[in-house]
C-alpha cells in the first residue's frame, strides 16, 4: 500500500471540500483532497450550476413561445420555436464541464494534491482510499469531512426508469410529456417549471397545506399565481402512493384516490447527509439528529476531525458550506475565528424568484421583537414595468426602537441578484436611515429596497 502523510486531508470536493482545500493550500498548509468523481461536488456537478442553465434554457424557449402565439405587448412575433433538449443538455454540460477544470486548476494552482477515489475511515487520523493503482493510506493531523448530501428516497417509489431524481432529469434528453413532480420545495418547483416552459403537462404534489413551506404566504403568493397562468397542477395535502399501469396513485386532501397520468415523475421530498460507505463507524462522532454536531469553529466531538456543509445540517447550501470550508482551512493554519455570520441569504430560483435573508416579520415577533415592516410592490418600479415583469415586492424588517434591520425578503423576477446586497446590510448591522439614505440607480428593481426602507420609516415617496 502507498502511504503519504498530510497536515490537512479534506474528504470531498463539493463547494465547501475544495474552497478549504484551495485556501488551506493558499496559506501554506500541506493539504490533500479525495474525491470519487469530478470535483464540484452536487452543486457544481448536478445541482446548483446545471439546474441554472436548464432554468435559463426554459426561460428563452418560453419566451419565444409566447412572441409565437402573438401574445407579446412589445410588438414582437416569431414563428412556432422547437427546442433540442440534447442539445440543451449539451450546452449545460459544457458549462459544467469548464467549471470542474477550472476547479481542478485552482486546486493544483493552491499546491493540493488530488487523491481519486472512495475514502475510508481506519480512524481519526488515517484514512484508505480505493483509486484505480490500488488502496492509498492517507495519515492527517487534520481532517475535514465534506461529503455532502443526496437525494432522499421515497420508499414505495425507489429511484430508477420512470421515477427520477433531479440528477436524471437535469440529464434527460426528451421533454417528458408528462411529468408529476413529488415535492413542492424549492428543487421540485425550479425544475417543474423549467420543464412546463419546455411543453411537459407538470402537475405537482406536495404533502403540506402550502407550497414552499418554508417561506410566508406573501412571499409564495406571486409563484402560485405565475404555476397558474403556467397550467401547473398544484395537489397540496395530498401524498404519493406508488406507480400503476396509468400513472402514479395519490391520496387528495379529500382522503380520495386518483392516479396521475406520468411519462416521468420527479422525486424531490428532500436531502440527507451523506454519511455511509466511508467509514464513519470506526469514529465516535456526536450527532445532531441526523447530521454531525459541530461547535462555531466547525470542530467535530473528536480532535482534529471538523465538519462543513451540508453533512453538518441546515441550511444545506453551498455558500453555506464555502464559508464554513475556508474558516476551517484558516482555523488549521493557525488563525482566529470562529463562525459569526448574521445572515445566510437564501435563494429560490422559481418563477418568480425568491430571496430571504436574516428574520422574517413572523420569526421577529416570534422572538419577541417590536417590528417595523416596510414594503414596496414592483408594481410602482419602473424598471420592473419596462422589463414587463411587475409581479413581486421588496419587504425590509426592522426593530421599532432602533431602525436596526433584521430581515429582508424579496419576490420579483432576478430579485437574486439583490441577495448580496440585503445579506451585506446585515451583516454591517444597517439601520433604515442608511437604506433610504443610499443613493439607488434609476431605473433598476434595487430602487424598491430603498423605497421598502423609506416605507419603513414613514416617508415613501412612490407610493
Amino acid at each position: 500500500m502507498k502511504e503519504i502523510a498530510c497536515k490537512l486531508l479534506v474528504i470531498g470536493a463539493g463547494p465547501g471540500g475544495y474552497v478549504c482545500a484551495i485556501r488551506a493550500g493558499q496559506l501554506g498548509v500541506d493539504t490533500v483532497i479525495v474525491e470519487a468523481r469530478k470535483p464540484g461536488g452536487t452543486c457544481l456537478t448536478v445541482g446548483c450550476i446545471p439546474s441554472k442553465a436548464f432554468i435559463h434554457a426554459a426561460e428563452e424557449f418560453d419566451k419565444v413561445r409566447h412572441f409565437a402565439k402573438g401574445q407579446s405587448a412589445i410588438g414582437i412575433s416569431v414563428e412556432a420555436p422547437r427546442l433540442d433538449l440534447g442539445k440543451t443538455v449539451e450546452w449545460k454540460d459544457g458549462i459544467v464541464g469548464r467549471l470542474t477544470g477550472g476547479v481542478s486548476a485552482l486546486l493544483n494552482k493552491a499546491r493540493v494534491k488530488i487523491v481519486k477515489g472512495e475514502a475510508k475511515f481506519r480512524d481519526g487520523k488515517t484514512v484508505e482510499v480505493e483509486t484505480e493503482t490500488g488502496t492509498q493510506i492517507i495519515r492527517a493531523e487534520n481532517i475535514v469531512i465534506a461529503t455532502g448530501s443526496e437525494p432522499v428516497e421515497v420508499p414505495a417509489l425507489p429511484f430508477g426508469g420512470t421515477v427520477i431524481s433531479s440528477t436524471e432529469a437535469l440529464a434527460l434528453r426528451e421533454v417528458p410529456p408528462k411529468l408529476v413532480v413529488i415535492g413542492g420545495g424549492y428543487i421540485g418547483l425550479e425544475l417543474g417549471i423549467a420543464f412546463s416552459k419546455m411543453g411537459s403537462d407538470v402537475t405537482v404534489v406536495e404533502a403540506t397545506k402550502q407550497i414552499l413551506p418554508l417561506y410566508d404566504g406573501d412571499l409564495v403568493r406571486p409563484v402560485v399565481k405565475r404555476l397558474k397562468e403556467l397550467g401547473i397542477r398544484v395537489l397540496t395535502n395530498a401524498s404519493a402512493g406508488s406507480l400503476s399501469d396509468g400513472g402514479l396513485v395519490i391520496q387528495t386532501a379529500e382522503g380520495a384516490s386518483e392516479t396521475l397520468p406520468a411519462d416521468k415523475v420527479l422525486v424531490t421530498v428532500g436531502r440527507r447527509p451523506r454519511m455511509e460507505g466511508w467509514g464513519l463507524d470506526e469514529l465516535d462522532l456526536d450527532r445532531a439528529g441526523r447530521f454531525l454536531r459541530i461547535d462555531d469553529r466547525c470542530r467535530t466531538s473528536m480532535r482534529g476531525v471538523y465538519a462543513i456543509g451540508d453533512v453538518t445540517g441546515e441550511p444545506m447550501l453551498a455558500h453555506r458550506a464555502m464559508a464554513q470550508g475556508e474558516m476551517v482551512a484558516e482555523i488549521v493554519a493557525g488563525h482566529k475565528r470562529n463562525w459569526d455570520k448574521r445572515c445566510i441569504p437564501a435563494v429560490c430560483f422559481t418563477d418568480p424568484e425568491i430571496v430571504s435573508a436574516g428574520l422574517s416579520p413572523d420569526e421577529a415577533r416570534g422572538q419577541g421583537l417590536e417590528i417595523r415592516v416596510g414594503q414596496f410592490p414592483f408594481a410602482a418600479n419602473g424598471r420592473a414595468m419596462t422589463t414587463e415583469s411587475e409581479d413581486g415586492f421588496v419587504r425590509v424588517v426592522a426593530r421599532a426602537d432602533n431602525h436596526l434591520v433584521l430581515g429582508i425578503q424579496a419576490v420579483g423576477q432576478d430579485v437574486s441578484e439583490l441577495s448580496s446586497t440585503f445579506a451585506l446590510a446585515i451583516e454591517m448591522g444597517a439601520r433604515l436611515e442608511d437604506i433610504a439614505g443610499t443613493i439607488h440607480a434609476h431605473p433598476t428593481r434595487s430602487e424598491g429596497f430603498q423605497e421598502a426602507a423609506l416605507k419603513g420609516l414613514g416617508q415613501a415617496l412612490h407610493i
